[in-house]
């Protein structure tokens, strides 16, 4: 459980260019995959109408280049977005970089040393003493370990922290079929839901905003085989199994009253829920199993419909766009809940201070 009142003081985003999901079949993905049917509509059901990409389809085609070739092009693309999201966050939460105490960075997409947290550290001003935290390969769910380690320490040594959570998964496009191939549809469902963002938020004790009162984990091993993001000659390549909804649905409910049983509340007392757009069929067994109206979900259908799935930096998205529209009263409760390889379920408390 975290103890004292690390609070949510500042968020902020930044995005590559947006490019249609229309367009994107239309000129890249339809003879991507042979005009294969079954991918069209595929392509068409994910509840995404628009994404963002550092490297657009339409422009250039990286679905043959070496993960070489998308590492160099990672870090190029990522430290000017990671530094607009990390700036803009500092200023909006009133937090100038020196007084940084860590400074956490979260992808699962990308890969350079020195990594991210200490060239944006540099890039942004942060003090030669700011202690640094990488957190990859952990996918969608990223963000919410990384927001309980960030929330530790603002709890326990009284100094501000910086979560970035920086995804390109745009860099990943695999190869097409070949004429006569099998279309790979979990290759088509990634491809079609993945999109490109930064999201940055800042910590420090007291305050106006979210304060982070306790993190949960659930992780089904049984299934560890139904998602996965593997390391070839040719990027990282996403396993994505149909059963992930399935599974999902056997835990989402116990975890989430695990969470909020530890401190007397239960589901109806929950103002808000900020929950990782996985898909549609994931907000569906979120929504059923928790017993939600749909309204409690609007925002994250929107953030998956207008930016697509994010990977780690989604949740955060949600986030952000939920305390803009609702302004949450002092005393309710949030819930963000996350999920990826594993499988695993990520679930946080925030209570609005």
């Amino acid at each position: 459980m975290v103890s004292g009142a690390a609070v949510l003081a500042g968020s902020a985003h930044a995005l590559p260019e947006p490019v249609r999901q229309d367009a994107l079949w239309a000129g890249f993905f339809d003879a991507h995959y042979g005009g294969n049917r079954l991918a069209h509509k595929l392509f068409g059901s994910v509840g995404v109408d628009r994404r963002h990409a550092v490297v657009n389809p339409l422009v250039e085609d990286c679905s043959r280049w070496s993960t070489a070739q998308r590492m160099q092009r990672y870090l190029r693309e990522a430290l000017p977005l990671g530094k607009e999201a990390v700036c803009d966050a500092l200023d909006r939460a009133g937090v100038e970089p020196a007084e940084v105490g860590l400074f956490a960075a979260v992808s699962c997409t990308g890969y350079a040393t020195p990594g991210l947290d200490v060239l944006l550290a540099r890039d942004v001003g942060m003090a030669a003493d700011v202690q640094r935290l990488f957190v990859g390969h952990m996918g969608c769910y990223a963000a919410l370990p990384g927001l309980g380690a960030v929330a530790d320490f603002v709890a326990n040594r009284g100094r501000a922290a910086v979560l970035l959570c920086l995804e390109l998964t745009s860099l990943h496009v695999q190869p097409g079929a070949e004429q006569g191939e099998r279309v790979d549809t979990e290759q088509v469902v990634s491809h079609a839901l993945f999109s490109d963002a930064a999201a940055a938020v800042v910590l420090r004790p007291g305050g106006h905003g979210f304060a982070v009162r306790d993190v949960r984990a659930v992780t089904d091993v049984a299934s560890a085989g139904h998602m996965t993001w593997d390391v070839t000659d040719l990027g990282f390549r996403m396993g994505l199994s149909r059963e992930v909804p399935d599974v999902l649905a056997t835990h989402v409910r116990g975890a989430v009253e695990t969470l909020l049983g530890a401190h007397r509340l239960s589901i109806g007392d929950v103002a808000g829920w900020a929950v990782h757009p996985g898909g549609p069929r994931i907000l569906d067994v979120v929504r059923d199993r928790l017993g939600l109206d749909e309204a409690e979900l609007t925002v994250s259908r929107d953030v998956l419909r207008d930016h697509g799935n994010c990977s780690s930096a989604t949740v955060l998205l949600v986030l952000e766009e939920l305390q803009r529209r609702r302004r949450p009263e002092p005393g309710d409760h949030v819930v963000a809940l996350a999920f990826g390889p594993g499988l695993t379920l990520y679930a946080v408390l925030l209570r609005a201070a």
